[in-house]
């Protein structure tokens, strides 16, 4: 179950980030760096790092990836559209891929890469998001607070430069 698991996480993380780079709308590829790091969540959560991976969903997909549509909405994407963002060098990038999968297919067959087996389940697994509370909340909460302070600072900063630029035009 848990290499079944390991595959679909690490199938929608590798489309993600294909489509994210592929695709011409920005919209979508903003939603299919979602994709990808929903799947860096899954794959944190099969390690049992339940810290990575909720600061994975409510950092990252929740609140980077809703500041990135944000600004992509915000910009006016008229005369981007109307630029050539590629350079057509799809045979060049094809190449590079199957020589990097024949790579891959020898050294799996050669021994060189060992893909390891899938670790035995724990009863009772330590509680490291409890100790990364505790560090975050008792130890450093100076620190932990300023850093909130100066991404609110960033944010309405970002948010009056938008509004600036706006009035302006």
């Amino acid at each position: 179950m848990d290499a079944a698991l390991f595959y679909i996480f690490a199938g929608m993380t590798l489309t993600g980030g294909i489509l994210t780079v592929t695709l011409r709308n920005p919209i979508h590829c903003a939603v299919s760096l979602i994709l990808s790091l929903l799947g860096v969540a899954g794959l944190f959560l099969l390690q049992t790092a339940e810290f990575l991976f909720a600061a994975q969903i409510l950092l990252y997909v929740g609140g980077v990836m809703v500041l990135f549509l944000f600004v992509i909405m915000l910009i006016h994407l008229d005369e981007a559209a109307k630029l050539r963002q590629y350079s057509r060098q799809w045979p060049v990038a094809l190449v590079a891929l199957l020589f990097v999968i024949i790579e891959f297919l020898v050294f799996l067959n050669a021994g060189i890469v060992n893909l390891p087996p899938s670790p035995a389940p724990r009863l009772n697994p330590p509680g490291n998001t409890e100790r990364i509370a505790d560090s975050l909340f008792y130890v450093f909460p100076l620190p932990f607070e300023a850093a909130s302070i100066l991404l609110l600072i960033a944010i309405v900063g970002a948010v009056w430069m938008a509004k600036k630029k706006e009035v302006a035009e």
